[in-house]
């Protein structure tokens, strides 16, 4: 797949900007600015996700796409069949959120001293090719669904770790108990980007 190439661009940036010090010695500054644009210019363009990384399942899949060999970031295809859902969560890393397909919502929840329900917070719902962030600085407890009921969408998510194995928590929203998990990945292989035959042999 040709559009391949717009991939393989994107993880050599992202990579430039992690040798750099995507935080810029001040937190999670950089990636979120220069990391959010370049994500944005990823998903500007719907012609590179491989078809099998954008096949929906009985619930939402989180499919790797590039793990940075040092993990300070990775890639992922999230693809939400109609009305899925996340369980409320956090991240304890950076993220960016773009999106691909369809729309997503995603709200902030927010536990309670001393416990008891949780409060939602803010509402981004996204369209195709808008960015969100999530970090300790803007925030990082929310749920996440499709906006649709009746088709798939699929978002592109970037975290400052390989968000697969990191371990987290998701939270009782009646009670803001938290419950330690780690998501691991739906796919067991990722896209092959190195491959440069067909476009040496144009």
């Amino acid at each position: 797949m040709s559009g391949l190439i717009r991939l393989r661009g994107f993880i050599q940036a992202m990579t430039r900007l992690a040798d750099q010090g995507g935080d810029g010695g001040g937190g999670d500054g950089r990636w979120l600015t220069e990391g959010r644009d370049l994500l944005a210019g990823l998903i500007a363009v719907d012609d590179w996700l491989p078809p099998a990384m954008a096949e929906p399942g009985p619930s939402y899949r989180q499919n790797l796409l590039h793990c940075d060999p040092a993990e300070r970031f990775c890639i992922v295809s999230f693809v939400w069949g109609p009305g899925q859902r996340t369980p409320v969560h956090n991240h304890t890393v950076w993220g960016l959120v773009g999106m691909l397909r369809g729309e997503e919502i995603s709200t902030e929840m927010r536990p309670q001293p001393g416990g008891g329900p949780m409060r939602p917070g803010q509402v981004d719902r996204l369209r195709p090719g808008e960015v969100a962030a999530v970090s300790a600085d803007t925030y990082d407890i929310h749920v996440v669904e499709n906006a649709f009921a009746d088709r798939s969408s699929i978002s592109i998510h970037c975290y400052g770790g390989n968000i697969g194995a990191i371990a987290r928590s998701v939270f009782d929203p009646a009670t803001g108990a938290t419950k330690r998990f780690i998501s691991g990945y739906s796919n067991p292989s990722v896209p092959n980007i190195w491959d440069r035959s067909q476009e040496l042999a144009a």
